[in-house]
């Protein structure tokens, strides 16, 4: 399958097992309007589908990441959920919100490790947007925000829930309460990113060498420890237990199993079918 090529705000491409998702509205500093929030549910359903894709990166044209939620789509809901009826207008609202909502799950959704590489600014909506990555790296000048008090809202598209699972409810707190923008190094020190890199050069480099990693592992095998893992964050651990003998009593024996014990012994790299 040849990656979606009709889109608007975003490029993707597929190489050697790594698909490279980019946002791609530099001029709007990659602003998140309704279009690019369609469209990355799109490019995500894409690549779980997609046998030869392992593993995704996903970054941002231009000098920045991206700056959140376009405003226009926040000035155009008014028109959007108009109806006389303000017990219909108020549905319509939170099926808005559930639909964008969704949106980032299907970052969670694809059975493939997804890789943030973060740039410039990454403030609002963007902060929620990586928090649904399995892993976040950046620049150490990058500029983060979790920015929505200040434009007077409760951030409601996945970072209140999220980030307090990746960095520790007291911060989380705090940058949600504050608003306050912290850079590339903070964000390392705290836990949001894995780490951090000198320059956008570096960054692309380090994180295309941690997804060509992934992409030659077994296919099965990854897709079954995200799978483990974001289950994991939501279950018990005997939940957890339970639910991993259940998969692999399933998924164990399978032709990945053999090609890494037959790789093994006969001392050469493996080789796994998408």
């Amino acid at each position: 399958m040849n990656p979606p090529d009709h889109l608007e705000t975003l490029t993707v491409s597929l190489s050697d097992g790594i698909a490279h998702v980019q946002l791609n509205r530099p001029d709007k500093a990659n602003a998140m309007n309704l279009a690019m929030w369609h469209e990355i549910r799109e490019a995500f359903t894409w690549i779980d589908e997609t046998p030869d894709s392992r593993v995704a990166i996903l970054s941002g044209a231009g000098k920045h990441f991206t700056a959140g939620i376009d405003l226009s789509l926040l000035s155009g809901i008014h028109a959007d959920i108009a109806d006389t009826c303000n017990g219909r207008q108020r549905e319509k609202l939170r099926r808005m919100i559930l639909d964008l909502q969704d949106t980032l799950t299907s970052l969670e959704r694809c059975r493939k490790p997804v890789l943030a590489a973060i740039h410039g600014a990454c403030v609002g909506g963007g902060i929620d947007l990586i928090c649904a990555c399995d892993m976040r790296y950046c620049t150490a000048d990058a500029k983060f925000s979790v920015r929505e008090v200040d434009v007077g809202m409760t951030a409601d598209v996945g970072t209140l829930q999220r980030l307090p699972r990746l960095i520790g409810e007291g911060m989380a707190r705090e940058l949600a309460y504050t608003a306050r923008s912290f850079d590339g190094s903070e964000a390392h020190a705290i836990g949001l990113v894995n780490r951090s890199y000198a320059n956008a050069a570096e960054l692309l480099a380090g994180v295309g060498e941690l997804a060509r990693c992934i992409a030659d592992k077994s296919p099965l095998a990854i897709r079954g420890s995200k799978e483990m893992i974001s289950y994991g964050r939501d279950h018990s651990v005997a939940d957890g237990l339970n639910y991993i003998a259940t998969w692999n009593a399933a998924m164990l024996l399978s032709d990945d199993l053999g090609e890494a014990m037959a790789a093994a012994r006969a001392k050469r790299p493996a080789k796994f079918r998408d």
